[in-house]
């Protein structure tokens, strides 16, 4: 029941943290989805220094936090529905360059994003 507990509340953080981010980038005017690729981005950084952190913890000591960061957090957070249809609205709306650069801006920035994320958490935060 714990565990749901922290994913109920972290999937909340998460959501806010995405609406917030979308409200952000919003402040310049664009008909490219920079909300969703910054939210998507920061989400995949979070959940890769979550990961390098728990590599030094036992897994039951990790369980919780993954609850609450991983599941919860960073499942609200990002947003992989959102990146699909913004990308589909793109291509029907012919604007085919825009859309093949958000599938690989989206792709490469996130993978790096967790792989910097996974280093991080390796070297910053094992204490």
């Amino acid at each position: 029941m714990k565990h749901l507990i922290l994913v109920f509340i972290g999937g909340g953080l998460g959501s806010l943290a995405r609406y917030g981010t979308g409200k952000a980038s919003s402040v310049w005017p664009s008909n490219f989805p920079y909300g969703t690729l910054t939210a998507n981005i920061l989400a995949c950084l979070i959940l890769g220094v979550f990961t390098g952190w728990a590599a030094f913890r036992t897994p039951d000591s990790a369980a919780t936090y993954r609850a609450f960061i991983a599941v919860g957090f960073c499942g609200g957070f990002s947003t992989f529905s959102t990146f699909s249809n913004d990308t589909i609205q793109l291509m029907a709306a012919n604007r085919w360059t825009d859309a093949v650069f958000n599938i690989f801006a989206s792709l490469i920035s996130c993978f790096c994003a967790t792989v910097l994320g996974m280093w991080l958490g390796k070297q910053l935060l094992n204490v």
